[in-house]
């Protein structure tokens, strides 16, 4: 019998389904995000109620539960299995999204060649065989396992997986991928959950594990419903700047290990290669000692990293002062020099300020307050601070110096790359045996002992 065919209005942002238009989305409150799509629906999709008796289990206890460990595919890239929390699980759907050119082919195009023990099916909807095989030239890995097929329709890529059984399945990217049991175009809301919802069971099923690329919206969400980021197991975001070498990979959900792991890679004429020691390479060597400039140490997860700030201070030329942060959260910078103003006496709502995070890298600890801070007052003072200091404490608004986690891996991180001085909350002190670290710890209570201990 014929499908009906019937028109039904999506929520872009949560999948919320409507039979009619609405302004606001009484699901998730967004406004204007109600589009149309066409859908067909079979008459014969009921099924009888003994077939589901039949699947459904039984409650068990908890306590009968026989817990074990995840079976993991261990990959070439140190800094994957990282983030993956120490591999990629069978069966599991990871999703990779990130912005146009920032790498995201060539990370899934690098994981498969090296894979050589594994089966691997790459999937591609983008890109022709030919410009496939050009980028894995520069790459210049073989795999002999390495299959490659460039296929929209869903119904094809499950017969080729029938005849062609994998260990490990990439497609790029999810958005182009089109089922027959949709009446709408690829990429859209319905297509995009029906493809997600097959490759879901594909990989419960049969246990390979399926890694999908997806494109991401102007504000940096991924394309596509909300409920496609519930469906996966693992949501990742790999991160930079295109004009920078630097790419870091973050992992905003993740079913089988921690979401505070980071990635860092560098982006090479041969491919993505792997940055083992990023603290050398975020801070630059100059000849000479230059104000504006600090060194923080921050947290990436679990992993410090030392990263170079740069300041700019100077008089406005025009009448409204401009502010602005590469790398950096403005609204904090803002609120930063608010406390310097109010609370040290510094003139600075009449001076253009400019900060920058080498590297082209984000980051949101607070524990870089007092770096920022820092590089600020050299600029304004146009005083170097000594290249032999380093930074690891937050500033609150009354204009204390407040304490910040992990404090004994930041400082034996500064330790580890020579730094003389680190510069801490008193209230960090508290249970640390300074007499073990060769590096000067100094802490400080107040914004205004930072000063003296710098310029005076």
């Amino acid at each position: 019998m014929a499908a009906k065919v019937k028109s039904v209005f999506f929520c872009q942002s949560c999948g919320a389904e409507s039979p009619k238009w609405v302004g606001k989305c009484p699901s998730c409150g967004a406004w204007n995000t109600y589009v149309e799509e066409l859908v067909s629906k079979s008459n014969g999709a009921k099924t009888s109620l003994s077939t589901h008796r039949q699947q459904v289990n039984k409650p068990v206890l908890i306590d009968e539960i026989q817990f074990r460990e995840e079976d993991r595919i261990i990959s070439y890239s140190n800094e994957l299995n990282r983030v993956l929390g120490g591999g990629i699980v069978y069966g599991s759907i990871i999703l990779l999204g990130g912005e146009p050119g920032i790498g995201k082919s060539t990370l899934m195009l690098q994981l498969g060649l090296h894979l050589k023990d594994k089966k691997v099916l790459y999937i591609s909807g983008e890109e022709s065989d030919q410009q496939i095989k050009l980028r894995a030239n520069r790459i210049e890995a073989e795999n002999k396992n390495l299959y490659v097929l460039t296929e929209v329709v869903m119904e094809n890529i499950l017969t080729q997986l029938s005849n062609h059984p994998v260990d490990v399945i990439i497609i790029d990217s999810i958005q182009t991928l089109y089922t027959g049991l949709i009446e709408s175009s690829a990429g859209s809301i319905s297509q995009i959950r029906e493809c997600t919802g097959q490759l879901l069971k594909l990989a419960k099923t049969t246990g390979i594990p399926i890694f999908l690329i997806g494109h991401i919206t102007k504000d940096g969400s991924i394309a596509g419903p909300k409920v496609l980021e519930h469906m996966v197991d693992v949501v990742l975001q790999f991160e930079g700047d295109r004009n920078h070498l630097f790419r870091i990979l973050r992992a905003s959900k993740n079913r089988f290990g921690s979401t505070s792991e980071i990635g860092i890679y560098e982006m090479a004429g041969e491919g993505l290669r792997e940055v083992e020691n990023p603290s050398g390479i975020l801070i630059s060597e100059k000849e000479e000692t230059l104000s504006g400039t600090s060194i923080c140490v921050t947290m990436e997860g679990i992993r410090p990293i030392l990263l170079e700030i740069q300041a700019l201070v100077s008089s406005a030329v025009y009448g409204t002062p401009q502010r602005s942060a590469t790398g950096f959260d403005l609204r904090r910078l803002n609120m930063l020099l608010a406390v310097l103003e109010k609370r040290c006496g510094f003139q600075l709502s009449v001076k253009d300020v400019f900060l920058n995070l080498t590297g082209g890298i984000k980051v949101e600890d607070p524990a870089m307050d007092l770096a920022v801070i820092s590089a600020i007052l050299s600029s304004n003072e146009n005083v170097p601070v000594s290249h032999e200091y380093c930074f690891a404490a937050e500033v609150g608004l009354t204009g204390e110096v407040r304490p910040v986690t992990r404090i004994e891996q930041r400082i034996a991180e500064a330790e580890k790359l020579g730094f003389k001085s680190i510069f801490i909350s008193k209230f960090n002190l508290k249970g640390l045996k300074p007499d073990k670290y060769q590096i000067k710890i100094i802490g400080l209570n107040k914004v205004e002992e930072l000063y003296k201990q710098l310029f005076y």
